[in-house]
């Protein structure tokens, strides 16, 4: 299949490596930058022997009337995405999405009723999804050798230096509709909903540290009651100097497991303990970019299996729209200063 990325950021490289690493007949057609020669450079930088191969794109219009691409990887900021999103879907491209899908829920919803509407497949790369031990940890739970979800924990205690915010736009509603929440632990907290399904109520505290310089929250707490009965927590912080890696403790009526980055530890009531997976780098710590490609490989080689054969992705639009939704209660929870029932959002959404 062939695919265009649209925005070369921080992560367009670890796409590219999970495209070049990739054996299932994926091909970079092209690139696509607001500044071309950015978008050449990136090229032979990173696919010095493809030059000539792979074009430079100078329009989101060049990449829509290109027939012979199959889908587009969108890697922009979220508030570069209604216009693109707009071309795309009305060229019938499938478009593999960066998250968050936009800014608020609001906007994702659009997003998503858009590409719906159209019959185009939309995934969102949340890579945490694809880790081996993430899928060992839903079948565990489907089993139903855990008994229910009674209790969950969230942690994402991660580490941003202030060069980080030094970027224009970064850790601010205009751009990034958010901090930590929407742009790092979403992550995390998508991964967590996956497992203990919708949350019903919230009551969060999200507060900037004098740690930081910028105009979102770089640290939340939270108490969650989820629908299914169980309760929980969730700590979310780039602010947690030198940052280590985000896990998912879940205790369960006949086990208490802890999903932390690459490895799964499993205590079970009768005495017995495993182990499975290992410890693997994540980006909790200064460099946001410290973890391996090939979890964005399993993303996009899911996503063009989807395409092939009609299926949804391993992270659909419409699924990704719940941790939009707990986002924007969390926030909205700290705003007002008092628990907030994810129903009530609705009511603006509509």
């Amino acid at each position: 299949m062939n695919l265009a990325m649209i925005g070369l950021g921080m992560v367009a490289a670890t796409h590219l490596n999970a495209i070049k690493a990739s054996t299932k007949g994926l091909t970079l057609r092209g690139v696509c930058s607001r500044d071309a020669s950015k978008a050449a450079a990136f090229i032979k930088e990173h696919m010095p022997d493809a030059v000539e191969r792979v074009r430079v794109y100078t329009s989101v219009d060049e990449i829509a009337g290109d027939a012979a691409i199959d889908f587009v990887i969108v890697a922009t900021p979220p508030n570069a995405r209604a216009d693109i999103i707009g071309k795309l879907v009305a060229a019938g491209k499938h478009i593999l999405l960066e998250k968050p899908i936009e800014r608020d829920w609001k906007a994702a919803s659009a997003i998503v009723e858009q590409c719906e509407a159209a019959g185009v497949t939309l995934g969102i790369v949340f890579q945490h999804r694809a880790r081996e031990v993430s899928q060992k940890l839903r079948a565990l739970l489907g089993s139903g050798e855990t008994g229910p979800i009674r209790v969950a924990e969230i942690a994402v205690p991660w580490w941003r230096a202030q060069s980080y915010y030094d970027e224009p736009g970064r850790g601010t509603y205009a751009r990034d509709g958010g901090g930590v929440l929407i742009s790092q632990a979403i992550h995390t907290m998508d991964l967590a909903l996956s497992f203990t399904g919708a949350v019903k109520k919230v009551q969060a505290m999200a507060r900037t540290s004098a740690l930081h310089r910028m105009e979102a929250e770089d640290f939340v707490t939270a108490g969650l009651d989820f629908e299914s009965g169980a309760i929980g927590s969730l700590t979310a912080s780039t602010a947690s100097y030198p940052g280590s890696a985000e896990s998912i403790t879940l205790h369960c009526e006949h086990v208490s497991v802890c999903l932390k980055s690459g490895k799964l530890d499993l205590h079970w009531q009768d005495g017995r303990t495993e182990t499975i997976g290992e410890d693997m780098a994540s980006g909790g710590g200064a460099d946001p970019m410290a973890f391996t490609h090939e979890w964005h490989q399993a993303v996009i080689e899911d996503f063009a299996d989807a395409i092939r054969s009609g299926r949804p992705p391993i992270a659909p639009g419409r699924e990704a729209l719940a941790v939009h939704r707990l986002i924007d209660a969390l926030a909205l929870s700290s705003r007002t200063e008092r628990a907030v029932t994810l129903s009530e959002l609705d009511k603006t959404h509509d």
